[in-house]
Order: structure tokens, then sequence, then C-alpha cells
């Protein structure tokens, strides 16, 4: 058996067994306000910076700071705790050779072995870090085309109300709790703060 193979083997068994990080049941995410609760502020500019301020509650939820660290170490639990059994970015922020996202995070939780998965998961890029951001820095940083994947506004817009990694935050699997809302609410506040300006809070 060549020593990659083990490696793998190894590692495999580790995610069946090695517990998420959190010893709690996971409960129902707090609410979340919709779009349309922010229509009594009359000023544009701060009815933008407003919705997104509520946006704010998911973008800095351990469910998204979790896959946005600063370095090459994902996090998890709600404390934000280096990922067990110790694993790396990459290249690519799907892992390093032997040790891939994929081989252990499915496309879906695997709730016996306390697994989370989603489709395509893997880290955020380095350049897109939330971790240790204010939530003005982090704005700034979703509306810079050289820090967000070169996307633009209406890009963000469709990646938080679509993208099924995205919308892992709400059904994280047993023993996580989910992230405020529902991914459909959290969609309608960033679209409501693009259609306002995307002005970011101060």
């Amino acid at each position: 058996m060549t020593r990659l193979l083990a490696t793998a083997l190894s590692l495999t068994l580790a995610c069946a067994l090695w517990p998420s990080g959190s010893a709690t049941l996971a409960a129902e995410g707090e609410a979340l306000e919709a779009a349309a609760e922010f229509r009594s502020i009359a000023n544009k500019e701060e009815r933008s910076a407003a919705l997104f301020v509520e946006a704010g509650r998911v973008l800095t939820h351990a469910r998204c700071i979790n896959c946005h660290p600063a370095g090459d170490e994902p996090l998890q639990g709600e404390l934000g705790s280096r990922h067990e059994p110790p694993v790396r970015r990459g290249r690519s922020g799907l892992g390093v050779a032997g040790m891939e996202c994929k081989t252990c995070h499915q496309k879906e939780n695997f709730d016996p072995g306390r697994v989370p998965g989603a489709p395509a998961w893997h880290l955020a890029p380095r350049k897109m870090a939330w971790e240790g951001l204010s939530l003005p820095e982090i704005c700034e940083q979703l509306k810079d085309p050289a820090r967000n994947g070169n996307r633009t506004v209406a890009d963000i817009v469709e990646h938080m109300a679509e993208d099924a990694l995205v919308g892992w935050a709400w059904t994280p699997g047993a023993g996580r709790e989910p992230a405020p809302g529902d991914q459909e609410t959290f969609g309608g506040l960033i679209a409501a703060w693009a259609k306002t300006g995307a002005v970011c809070p101060k």
C-alpha cells in the first residue's frame, strides 16, 4: 500500500469518527428581517446600509466565517476552532493531495459521522477571507472585483441567493447552529442592498 493511499484511508476514517466541534444540537436559526421591513427608511443610502447590516448577521456567522478563514486552515464549530483533523488549503482551496476536502465532505451532510457536506465543498480564496474583518470591511471586499473573484454586484446577489454551498449554512446538519433566517430572505436582503446602491455601513 502506498504512503499516499494509507494517508487517504486514515483521513477517511478520521472524518467519519471526528466530532463536528459542537456538542449542541442544531436549533432553528434566529429570524432574519425581510427586505420589506426596511422600506420605512426614507433615505436610500441609509436604507441600503441597514439592509447590509441585517444581511451581515449571516455573513459574520460561524457557518460563513469558517469557510472564509484568514489563514490556510478551515475553521469549524460555533467558536471558529481550527479544523480537526488538521488539513491545509492547498493551491485551489480544495485541500492538498491525499487530503482533499471531498475526501470527507460529500454532496450532503453525513450526520451519522457528523461530517458536513454540500456540492463543491471548498474554502474561499484567501483574498476573500472574512475572518477578523469588520462588517464594513467585508462589504467593501464584496464589491471589489480584485478581492471577490472578479464578480459584479449582480453576480454577488446571484451567488448569495442561489449557490448550494451558501445554502448549506441553513441546513448544516446535526450539532451545528444554522445561520439566521433562510437563504431566500438573505438573498432578498442582498438584492435589495444592491438595488439601493450597495452602500456599505460605516
